[in-house]
């Protein structure tokens, strides 16, 4: 079984599994606790997410077009993947990489009858790539959509090209035809273009919910009630994390996917065996993102629902670390760790759990830079070296809402 850290100091990793969920396999490794005995490494935050983020170019981006690749997966590349590289790259100021990654995303990944995005492309078996239809590549995914989107307004802000700004609106738009579904009269974000179909039921993924970026949505499109999906999207997250679903009792963490029903709003498992109610890489999204809501506007819903995570400060107290995996009801059958994991975590940790925050920052996410290379310390996967940066960023506040000086449209 090959390792993916070797002769990391204070990290020492004793499995490598492959993990499978929504269709997107990542690597799992576990962390000692030797770490909390250490030093903690001292260098400039700013210099570590420009350095990360000049390799990370390096690393995950095909030369020459700006497609973002995920090489643990024949090289495939999904919308999400693209707007990961959008947000990093307005954040870094970075607009010759935005340009060409959203070029690159306009022309293989946008639909022809609307503005929303494929959300998988890859090798087809007849060795040409394009979009993989033979997968339900050609679906869209609304969190792709919705960072793009946001990517875009920021974009606008930072670089003043009216482009950004009208493309921006065009996702938004479509957005709010195609993947927003009302159900009791409230507007709530399903996961793709395809649940509308549906008259029984909407499958939803919790952790696509971004409500500040609905916040701006807003005010850019104010024919629609963006506020009610803010609304829907908090409601949903309390409702999902409390309730049993499959299992004999909740742990209080939100699930990876549900379902609900279109006649009476009720949430429920899936019952898909790839669609479970489990917190893992999917769910992880969600502290991040409720966080960046606290953060950015102070939205009193964030925090309560942030503080009701102490399952996870819990887990942290008990042993030092928080497992890539768990049930919905909190069993996990072992403990595996990522640095996706704490990536995302980090958020419940800095805003209701200050006291543990800083371990876990110091020995999950700052450890895994060499300041001496200025690298990792052994390469990351995509997914992971993208949430491990948002991570680090989030907690030096290193993430400013560009999108505060936009201004309201009118109808």
């Amino acid at each position: 079984m090959k390792t993916l850290f070797q002769d990391m100091t204070m990290i020492q990793k004793i499995g490598l599994g492959l993990i499978a969920s929504a269709g997107i396999l990542f690597a799992a490794v576990r962390f000692t606790n030797s770490a909390k005995s250490q030093v903690p490494l001292v260098f400039s935050q700013k210099e570590l997410l420009s350095t990360l983020w000049q390799n990370y170019k390096i690393d995950n981006l095909e030369n020459g077009t700006g497609r973002t690749l995920d090489k643990s997966q024949n090289n495939i590349t999904t919308s999400e993947g693209q707007s990961y590289t959008l947000l990093r790259a307005v954040w870094m100021d970075d607009q010759a990489t935005f340009d060409s990654s959203y070029k690159w995303a306009n022309d293989a990944l946008k639909h022809q009858n609307d503005h929303l995005f494929s959300w998988k492309f890859g090798q087809r078996s007849n060795k040409s790539y394009g979009v993989l239809t033979d997968q339900g590549g050609q679906n869209s995914a609304s969190d792709a959509d919705s960072d793009i989107a946001l990517a875009l307004l920021f974009a606008h802000e930072k670089w003043n090209n009216q482009y950004y700004l009208d493309e921006a609106k065009a996702i938004i738009r479509d957005m709010w035809k195609n993947e927003v579904v009302t159900i009791q009269g409230k507007p709530i974000l399903a996961a793709d273009d395809v649940e509308r179909q549906s008259q029984s039921r909407i499958i939803v993924n919790p952790s696509y919910f971004s409500p500040y970026s609905y916040r701006l949505f807003a005010l850019v499109d104010p024919a629609h009630n963006w506020q009610g999906v803010v609304d829907s999207s908090y409601d949903i997250l309390a409702r999902s994390a409390s309730m049993k679903l499959d299992k004999g009792q909740s742990a209080n963490i939100v699930p990876d996917w549900i379902q609900i029903n279109r006649q009476n709003a009720e949430i429920s498992a899936v019952g898909n065996g790839s669609l479970t109610t489990n917190y893992s890489y999917d769910a992880l999204r969600t502290p991040w993102r409720i966080a960046l809501d606290w953060k950015w506007y102070q939205e009193p819903r964030a925090k309560t629902f942030l503080d009701s995570m102490s399952f996870f400060r819990d887990q942290w107290q008990a042993s030092k670390a928080v497992s890539t995996t768990y049930s919905h009801d909190g069993t996990t059958d072992q403990m595996n760790e990522t640095p996706a994991m704490y990536g995302g975590l980090i958020g419940y940790f800095m805003t209701s759990d200050e006291a543990d925050a800083k371990e876990v920052y110091q020995q999950k996410l700052q450890i895994l830079f060499n300041p001496d290379t200025n690298a990792w310390k052994k390469p990351l996967g995509y997914y992971d070296d993208n949430w491990a940066w948002f991570g680090i960023a989030l907690y030096n506040d290193n993430l400013p809402n560009l999108g505060a000086t936009i201004k309201p449209a009118k109808l």
